[in-house]
């Protein structure tokens, strides 16, 4: 069953996502800096994210925005060249995914895609979420990561269950540079993001902690920011009792004959991979991914309300740069 309806926007500086998932997302790597180069933060007023699990909007919306990211951050780090302080735009996108993990109901959400860059020297966002990089080495960072769930209320699955209010998960991510090309057009890192997930009502609650550690291969055409960048992810998926809980248990009040009583436990919740194609123009940018989830042998794969263990997500987005400073500023990008 495939349904399009739009999505709503509350404001959340980001992109994990927004996730990640996603979401959270293929094609953008934590490469080493050096001395007198900035970083890069890019604030998106997106509803809660490529990219797993409820989140699937805001996480497409965060793979669009870490891939155009993307497409300027592609230089050597060895050479400084001038950026502007400050870039915005805007532009549209389309996603395409399930309810939720597991889900059997296909959503189609048409999505505005603001975008702003700011190169700073502490903050930046990507695939995880906005960040804040805690500590730098040449090959490892400790960063803030920033993610999220949207609602789901009319899921044919959970028919007569309350509905899943929206989170936002806060953490931490330890990316380790693994391999990277002479030439820099080729980067290997492994990412350990976790996260703890909390309601956004009148009450917030905690559900539990989430973590997607996955390795990450950044692929250019040529050096520089010009050319087709492609992005791969894979890696799995982890959840303790009290998240799993949040989304697959049925109490015994919400039985029927079709769905039995269930209670979810913690552990392996699945296999996520993606790919991504983006290219930056002088003042456009376009990128498309497609990712698959597999939940066979998740700690809850046994629930009713999963229904599906294999499925595909995808999405497109365009993007106009509208406006940048005149102030120029080192950047490795």
């Amino acid at each position: 069953m495939v349904r399009t309806k739009p999505a709503s926007s509350p404001a959340i500086a980001n992109p994990e996502g927004i996730r990640d998932d996603a979401a959270g997302v293929a094609g953008q790597g934590n490469w080493p800096r050096t001395a007198g180069t900035t970083r890069r933060a890019v604030v998106s007023p997106f509803p809660l994210a490529m990219r797993r699990r409820t989140r699937q909007l805001p996480e497409a919306a965060g793979v669009l925005l870490s891939l155009a990211v993307l497409a300027t951050a592609v230089t050597s780090s060895a050479r400084a060249d001038q950026k502007p302080l400050w870039e915005f735009g805007f532009g549209a996108g389309m996603f395409f995914f399930n309810d939720y993990r597991g889900s059997n109901t296909t959503h189609a959400y048409p999505i505005p895609v603001p975008y702003f860059v700011y190169r700073g020297q502490i903050f930046k966002s990507d695939q995880e979420g906005l960040r804040g990089r805690f500590f730098h080495l040449d090959r490892a960072e400790l960063n803030l990561s920033v993610s999220g769930t949207t609602p789901v209320r009319n899921d044919s699955a959970r028919h007569g269950m309350p509905e899943l209010k929206p989170t936002v998960e806060l953490g931490a991510s330890l990316n380790i540079s693994l391999w990277r090309s002479s030439d820099e057009r080729f980067k290997l890192d492994l990412r350990l993001p976790a996260r703890a997930a909390v309601t956004v009502e009148a009450s917030p609650r905690m559900i539990g902690v989430f973590a997607e550690p996955h390795f990450n291969l950044d692929v250019a055409q040529s050096r520089g920011s010009g050319g087709w960048k492609l992005g791969l992810l894979a890696g799995p998926l982890f959840a303790n009792r009290r998240y799993n809980d949040y989304f697959y248990t049925v109490s015994p009040q919400y039985a029927t004959a079709d769905r039995p009583a269930y209670e979810a436990h913690g552990g392996y919740a699945g296999m996520q991979t993606l790919v991504s194609l983006t290219r930056r123009f002088p003042h456009q940018w376009c990128g498309f991914f497609v990712r698959h989830d597999t939940l066979g042998g998740a700690s809850f794969a046994s629930s009713p309300l999963v229904k599906t263990n294999s499925y595909w997500s995808a999405g497109f987005g365009v993007i106009w740069v509208i406006s940048q400073s005149s102030r120029n500023v080192e950047s490795d990008e």
